[in-house]
């Protein structure tokens, strides 16, 4: 693999753009060319809180020849235009979850970076945990048997002051939705890389605690292709919030991680017991900063190895618009008041 360090350039300059510029400026396969803001008065306070080089736009940034990958951290209705140019400019791009806010705009993502030849990623940092890799190797050499059911809780507080601080957060142009899109997509994704694809689902959203047009509690009742079933509990209205929780039963025996952490670890045929910590890692489940970069850092090295062999990023489009279509899915059926088809 070549020595070569990859141009990175990062859009968007709110909270969880800090997570990608630690991550960037300490791995070796990459460097930080620069990010880029809104306007010029954006684009010059993020200079000054990150001290890096900032365009007032993106499709500055765009122009900037030494950028080869760009990474989207804008709000979740705006990865659609800014993926639109860079692929145009043959610029290969990983974007914030969720990929979009419906599938439409997903798979117009998806096609105009399989059009471009260029490489596109979706964040889901929480698949490079290693106690996560360690239920979903179990899940794949078939330690567990036959998948049977799948449970997704999470049970989530945010405070009136989280949704009022960006205009967009809650809203269905902006965000998408809220607690299964926004907070509940990483568990949900994690629950799809497990089980597989879901058949249908019966979805119920309400609004029950914040001023949004999006729900702070959802629940979904899925049955997957394999013939499994599930369940997926979302929340941000729950006080005072708790870690989310990731439940896998097979015939042969069960997993359950909680924080990302294993909790529980019960298989049959397996003579040795292993200790597991009773700290949960630090998530996001009552404060929306309270993660630190680590598995961000891993996903992004994952992302500029796939660019530089060229191969397939373990979490490429595709695999993004699969938590967004259940999701989106949910939504419909609760719509609808009715079980909706997926496949």
């Amino acid at each position: 693999m070549s020595l070569k360090k990859i141009g990175i350039g990062i859009i968007g300059t709110g909270s969880i753009a800090g997570h990608h510029l630690k991550s960037v400026q300490e791995l070796n396969n990459c460097k930080l060319i620069a990010m880029a803001s809104s306007s010029k008065e954006r684009a010059k306070a993020a200079s000054k809180k990150f001290g890096v080089k900032t365009y007032a736009s993106y499709q500055k940034l765009l122009e900037d020849k030494s950028v080869e990958v760009v990474i989207i951290c804008t709000h979740s209705g705006n990865h659609l235009g800014p993926t639109l140019a860079a692929a145009k400019m043959g610029k290969h791009v990983l974007v914030e979850k969720p990929i979009e806010v419906s599938v439409k705009r997903a798979d117009k993502m998806i096609a105009a970076c399989k059009k471009a030849g260029v490489k596109l990623g979706v964040i889901f940092q929480n698949r490079f945990s290693p106690d996560y890799m360690r239920l979903k190797k179990a899940v794949r050499k078939g330690h567990l048997g036959k998948l049977i059911l799948g449970n997704a809780y999470i049970k989530w507080f945010r405070d009136e002051a989280y949704y009022k601080s960006s205009s967009w957060k809650g809203t269905i142009k902006g965000d998408g939705g809220a607690a299964l899109i926004n907070q509940g997509v990483h568990t949900i994704d994690l629950l799809l890389d497990i089980m597989g694809d879901v058949k249908s689902v019966f979805g119920k959203v309400r609004t029950v605690k914040h001023k949004i047009e999006g729900e702070d509690l959802g629940l979904g009742l899925l049955t997957f292709r394999n013939g499994a079933l599930g369940t997926i509990e979302g929340s941000t209205a729950i006080t005072p919030g708790y870690p989310a929780r990731l439940e896998i039963y097979g015939t042969k025996g069960s997993v359950i991680l909680e924080g990302g952490k294993i909790i529980s670890w019960d298989i049959e045929d397996q003579t040795t017991k292993d200790n597991f910590s009773n700290e949960v890692s630090k998530t996001g489940f009552a404060d929306p900063m309270a993660i630190n970069h680590a598995l961000h850092k891993a996903q992004i090295s994952d992302f500029i190895k796939a660019v530089k062999k060229n191969k397939k990023p373990q979490v490429d489009g595709k695999e993004g618009r699969r938590s967004l279509a259940l999701i989106q899915g949910i939504y419909k059926s609760s719509r609808k008041r009715k079980e909706i088809q997926l496949m």
